[in-house]
């Protein structure tokens, strides 16, 4: 058998590195959203504090988390994200 030596695509790296970006922004949304879902809603809704009308749990976990993500998505992509050729590199060669 002969081996070929296999060239890596630079694509495959910044692919990988946007994808564990998002990974983290998810873990993140879901470590927000449980914490504030499951820390200040597991009391007794007598006792819960509202803001803008809804408890704090729900607000604090769905709607400004909603707002915190949506703003660290854009800053992610603005500035950690690179547009890259998706067509193949042999193509472009005469």
């Amino acid at each position: 058998m002969i081996k070929q030596k296999q060239t890596i695509d630079a694509r495959f790296n910044v692919a990988n590195r946007e994808a564990l970006i998002g990974v983290g922004l998810v873990i993140f949304n879901f470590i927000w959203w449980f914490g504030f879902a499951y820390g200040l809603g597991s009391g007794d809704p007598e006792d819960y504090s509202y803001i803008f009308g809804f408890p704090a749990w729900f607000f604090y976990s769905c709607i400004l988390g909603f707002i915190i993500m949506v703003v660290l998505t854009v800053i992610a992509v603005k500035f950690f994200f690179k547009d890259i050729p998706l067509d193949d590199e042999e193509e472009n060669q005469p």
